[in-house]
């Protein structure tokens, strides 16, 4: 993580946004003192993303048994 002063991050605003993008954090001080952080933002929900685990889930328990047991019987067993 980089920490640079507040003159010297409004000089290079541009170039530590670019860093930022790439994934990095800049950290900002005030006479030594860290008083912000430049970091990148955090994605949105990625609905794609989830559709394509849930189906490599699917795949993957295709075939799988629960020894003769429902989901219901389960459940039960679990309450007592």
């Amino acid at each position: 993580m980089r920490t640079v002063g507040v003159l010297a991050a409004k000089n290079e605003l541009p170039s530590l946004l670019r860093e930022v993008e790439r994934g990095g954090e800049v950290v900002i001080t005030r006479r030594g003192r860290p008083v912000a952080r430049l970091g990148p933002i955090e994605r949105a929900f990625d609905r794609a993303g989830s559709r394509a685990a849930a189906e490599g889930l699917r795949r993957a328990s295709k075939g799988l048994s629960l020894g003769g047991l429902s989901i219901k019987e389960l459940i039960e067993e679990g309450r007592d």
